[in-house]
């Protein structure tokens, strides 16, 4: 244990000093929804013994040293200092559910901040039951700790198998990109291509973050900081299956299916609130997982070194414009699942996000974590929705005997009104709308989500056999 507190003191990484400024303080919420009624005698335990050996910086505040160098300064840890237990009234429903105390509880913590002379993660425990669960567990972790990957690993880590603890948890697998397989001469159309494409996305990648932004839409007011008011949080959840019979009738990814879906709800919820809107420029930005690995690691693989390199943030953004909701999409949706295989494959192959990466870190050097974390601010808050996707293990989870029936998360502080993460658990996929209280209409968004997906599932379903996409 004496090693374990031992003081150990490393420089804070650029991400995580752009995370946690004056411009920007960024969290990442966990979510484990338990069947049974939570019992939380062993809690601290299980935080001292499981969670906090995970990494060094559970342990860790920011601080500058005698060189003005931001560090992570190794403290000793009170966990029930870490720990909220709310207090709700009792519910007013004959059903004895307590959904909307926890919904605004949930809107509450979503936009406050943790102590920074403390290290700079919560947990919440909600004992009281709701529509979905007979309790649960809230995570909430700052993302100057490291990023969405980084961090649901780190909680997917002290989980077991529920049918048995002995096996390890697994998760679904991707196939290697083709285009990675083919010879020099037969990439040298496309790379010359990609060159051209990257120059082009770079340019407007540049002008979209300090120059243009979105038009002012049902789903992006144009109001300052309002990182800083209300959020409210949503769930559709979806047949992995069913998402897997779309994906092979069209002939795209999973990633192809979901945001084809979520554009095209979008766009029918813009239509609903503002008919005008259809034709306005909206802009998604998707964030993506750099790292070279597939599966999530082990409480012991985490502490191996060359998996300790891993931990952090590891993350870069394709900026994809919606496509607008014209008549001619309207009779045939699923364009807007091919639009988004194009565009996301198109962007994939573009190198203007290493060359925005090699730009940030130049003005980094030049100007500081508070001028990137400006920019960063301004690319989000200019464009119109964010969404990240994280893939979550293929059998059910269990906590200290506590089984976990479904799992999802959220991420804040940035100025974006509406954000939309995707994560899988067993046989469904979670898909979590945070969105500006009082002015986007959390349910109707969620209706015209749901029905964007029925009507992508019935055409998709009417397809004798895959067409040519290429």
């Amino acid at each position: 244990m004496d090693q374990f507190y031992e003081e150990i003191e490393e420089p804070v990484s650029p991400p995580g000093q752009y995370f946690n400024s004056s411009v920007i303080c960024s969290y990442v919420f966990g979510f484990l929804e338990v069947a049974v009624p939570i019992d939380d005698s062993q809690t601290i335990s299980l935080l001292k013994d499981v969670f906090l050996p995970i990494n060094p910086r559970f342990s860790s505040i920011m601080v500058r040293d005698e060189d003005g160098i931001m560090i992570w300064k190794r403290v000793q840890v009170r966990p029930e200092e870490h720990v909220k237990v709310p207090k709700f009234p009792e519910s007013n429903g004959s059903s004895g559910l307590y959904d909307q105390y926890f919904d605004d509880y949930v809107s509450q913590i979503l936009t406050e901040r943790t102590p920074q002379n403390k290290p700079l993660w919560e947990l919440h425990i909600i004992k009281y039951p709701t529509t979905n669960a007979a309790g649960t567990l809230i995570f909430k972790l700052h993302q100057a700790l490291g990023d969405g990957y980084s961090l649901m690993g780190a909680l997917l880590s002290c989980l077991q198998r529920a049918d048995d603890p002995s096996l390890p948890l697994t998760f679904p697998s991707s196939s290697k990109s083709q285009h990675a397989k083919k010879s020099l001469f037969k990439r040298l159309p496309s790379a010359t291509s990609s060159f051209f494409s990257s120059i082009s996305d770079f340019g407007s990648s540049i002008l979209k973050t300090r120059v243009i932004e979105d038009d002012k839409t049902p789903i992006r007011s144009g109001y300052e900081r309002t990182e800083s008011l209300p959020f409210t949080l949503s769930n559709i959840s979806l047949s992995l299956d069913h998402v897997k019979v779309i994906k092979s009738k069209l002939g795209v990814t999973i990633n192809d299916v979901l945001t084809g879906m979520i554009f095209y709800g979008i766009r029918l919820y813009m239509q609903e609130i503002d008919y005008m809107a259809k034709t306005s420029n909206a802009t998604a930005v998707v964030m993506l997982n750099t790292r070279n690995i597939r599966s999530y690691q082990s409480v012991k693989e985490m502490q191996k070194p060359e998996v300790k390199s891993l931990w952090g943030n590891k993350i870069s953004f394709l900026q994809i414009a919606i496509p607008k909701l014209i008549q001619s999409r309207i009779s045939n949706p699923l364009d807007f699942v091919w639009n988004a295989q194009r565009l996301i494959k198109k962007k994939r192959r573009s190198f203007s996000v290493y060359l925005i990466g090699l730009l940030l870190d130049l003005e980094m050097k030049l100007r500081g974590p508070e001028a990137i974390a400006k920019i960063i601010y301004n690319t989000l808050g200019n464009s119109s929705v964010v969404i990240s996707n994280i893939f979550g293990p293929m059998e059910q989870m269990a906590l200290a005997n506590h089984p976990i029936s479904g799992v999802y998360f959220t991420m804040t502080g940035g100025p974006e009104n509406l954000n939309v993460t995707i994560m899988s658990y067993v046989k469904v996929i979670r898909i979590t709308l945070r969105t500006l209280k009082g002015f986007i209409d959390e349910q109707k968004l969620k209706f015209c989500m749901e029905k964007a997906y029925e009507v992508i599932f019935k055409a998709a379903m009417e397809i004798s056999e895959m067409p040519n996409k290429s």
